[in-house]
């Protein structure tokens, strides 16, 4: 009777149901969407608790009311004719390129703004250290919120003109460091094929910080070589500094690739899950 018992026992764990933790996710990089509700549902079902996400204004405040997750909102400029990249919605209401500097401040003030981003110089056909957005970058050190600056390639049909391709280097980001020596950078697309002038950039400030984006999309980039990628600046010592972001590709994907890392340990993925960026974005007091 005592071996029936135990085989039963045995035979009962057996068929348990395996129950799997889902990943903690902050993802620092998302866009808007058609279907909002199916965005979020996705994005939550997958462990995001918080993201940080730019789009046209007009998109971008319907998201205020509608999520579970604890959302940021960046502010994307300048915009080549007006208009977002490949969604090519206007920006702003008044179709302009560039938002009123005033204006900027008063909707910072108003916690409106958490990071100045998707800054859009490459597809603008500007430099990132261009002169015209210093009083922007001004601004965000003053009042101590991120700048997310895109670089790296593009996917076709951006509807940009004036895109140019170098201007995608992150060596540019290199001008703001002596000029903004307070201000929180960060490096969209880990510079994608520009990584190594990322990590030199990122060596020079610990107040830079860089998302994985794109890299971390299979469907654009060989997994071989994202592995490869992110050993490099794990090598460089900049594991405190990734943070993860799917750029609206597909989040499971993104969070099956990174836990696909094998050099990497449990501690240092959830770094990029989530720990770094709490950190990037942790709360500044806005000077009045």
């Amino acid at each position: 009777m005592k071996r029936l018992f135990f085989f039963i026992g045995v035979t009962c764990l057996s068929f348990s149901p395996i129950i799997h933790e889902r990943q903690k996710v902050f993802d620092v990089h998302i866009h808007g969407s058609k279907d909002i509700a199916d965005q979020l549902t996705t994005l939550e079902q997958a462990g995001v608790y918080r993201a940080a996400i730019s789009t046209s204004w007009n998109l971008q405040n319907t998201y205020r009311t509608q999520s579970n997750i604890n959302l940021l909102f960046g502010l994307m400029f300048p915009c080549p004719n007006g208009k977002v990249p490949y969604s090519l919605q206007p920006c702003y209401g008044d179709g302009r390129d560039w938002p009123a500097l005033n204006w900027v401040e008063r909707q910072i003030k108003e916690g409106k703004i958490d990071f100045l981003g998707e800054i859009l110089s490459q597809y603008y056909g500007i430099s990132s250290s261009d002169t015209s957005l210093h009083p922007y970058y001004k601004l965000a050190e003053k009042y101590g919120i991120p700048v997310g600056i895109h670089t790296g390639g593009a996917g076709p049909n951006h509807g940009s003109p004036n895109f140019r391709m170098e201007l995608g280097n992150p060596l540019l980001v290199d001008q703001l460091l002596s000029l903004f020596p307070k201000l929180k950078i960060w490096i969209m697309h880990s510079g994608d094929q520009y990584y190594n002038e990322t990590i030199s950039v990122m060596q020079k400030s610990k107040l830079v910080y860089t998302d994985i984006s794109v890299i971390s999309n299979s469907e654009i980039v060989p997994s071989e070589r994202f592995s490869n990628i992110i050993k490099s600046f794990i090598e460089a010592g900049l594991e405190d500094r990734l943070m993860f972001g799917t750029d609206n590709g597909d989040i499971d994907k993104v969070i099956t690739a990174v836990k696909g890392l094998g050099f990497l340990s449990k501690e240092q993925k959830d770094k990029i899950f989530y720990q770094n960026a709490e950190r990037f974005f942790a709360s500044t007091e806005i000077s009045k």
